[in-house]
């Protein structure tokens, strides 16, 4: 396995918005690489490809031709850094959760034939047991950071409406099982498949939701809502008819969590809205990782040396 290789761009390289933007362009080529021995783990906030030196070439001459890259090679070197991608070393929110499932689901497209898959198993593996055992783990992960801005948009302890979370996959189920929707007389998940959504649901989480369709929000004004944006699985007709029932809903804010924000140009000038780029959610990120930084040392630390014992 000495000829593996592992390629990679992430938000510290580039400007966050456009490694989004790739990320989104690639994200559907992971099942087709994972067939040919390829791991793809495209995120927010970057874009990684690891497999045989051989198969990789091409490929990476296609997904980076507009962008500088760091190489990782031998099967140790890989390992530590997908390690450090599970312990949550590298996010731009320290010690979140997240990464760790989103690497999980990556490797299930590749096929066990290929000795990446190992690798990347060991690395997940090793990443999150040194997590646990620094608690390296954020305070301010997605859920507290969408239940903070929320508290802050009640603060005259006027009653909550309704709780819109358009997007039903792992974020949005995430946030579900947190239990931001509580201070809310109800919780609706805003899905164009409410039929698998609610049997994903149901193994998942025992919170009590509604489900919507795109087209059926925003019969009525809702100022004391908040809808918070989930997903980056939406096409121009979806984001069409999503931005159409917020014009009509006058939630009271709106947290768009999409790493390409869904809402602009005019739109923006009739809502409320707090995206990841904006001050007020960037101010969050920042406290929670000057409380993490000084463990950073001790986390990486501890995965060179749990690497090199394996």
């Amino acid at each position: 396995m000495s000829d593996l290789l592992g390629c990679y761009i992430d938000h510290q390289m580039a400007p966050p918005l456009a490694i989004a933007q790739l990320s989104a362009e690639v994200k559907p080529l992971a099942s087709g690489l994972g067939r040919s021995g390829i791991l793809l783990f495209a995120t927010c906030a970057r874009v990684e490809v690891y497999g045989e030196e051989a198969e990789l070439r091409h490929v990476v001459s296609t997904i980076f031709s507009d962008f500088s890259f760091r190489r990782i090679e031998g099967v140790t070197a890989i390992t530590r850094r997908v390690a450090e991608l599970a312990s949550g070393a590298h996010s731009q929110i320290l010690g979140e959760s997240y990464i760790s499932q989103q690497l999980t689901k990556a490797i299930e497209f590749v096929s066990s034939a290929f000795p990446i898959l190992q690798v990347a198993r060991s690395g997940i593996n090793t990443g999150r047991a040194v997590r646990k055992r620094r608690r390296f783990i954020a305070s301010l992960n997605y859920d507290q950071i969408v239940r903070d801005i929320i508290g802050s948009r009640f603060t005259s302890g006027e009653p909550a409406d309704r709780l819109y979370i358009v997007g039903g996959g792992m974020l949005g189920r995430g946030l579900i099982s947190s239990g931001v929707g509580e201070p809310f007389r109800s919780t609706v998940v805003v899905t164009r498949n409410p039929k698998n959504l609610r049997k994903r649901l149901r193994r998942q989480t025992d919170v009590e939701v509604a489900l919507m369709r795109p087209a059926d929000m925003g019969s009525a004004r809702e100022p004391r809502s908040i809808v918070v944006i989930a997903t980056a699985d939406l096409n121009d007709e979806y984001e069409a008819t999503l931005q159409d029932a917020l014009l009509r809903l006058e939630p009271r804010t709106v947290v768009d969590l999409s790493s390409i924000p869904v809402l602009s140009g005019a739109v923006l000038g009739k809502l409320n809205c707090v995206s990841t780029y904006d001050e007020e959610f960037v101010r969050f990120i920042e406290q929670n990782n000057r409380e993490l930084a000084p463990k950073l040392p001790l986390v990486l630390s501890d995965i060179e040396a749990s690497v090199r014992a394996t």
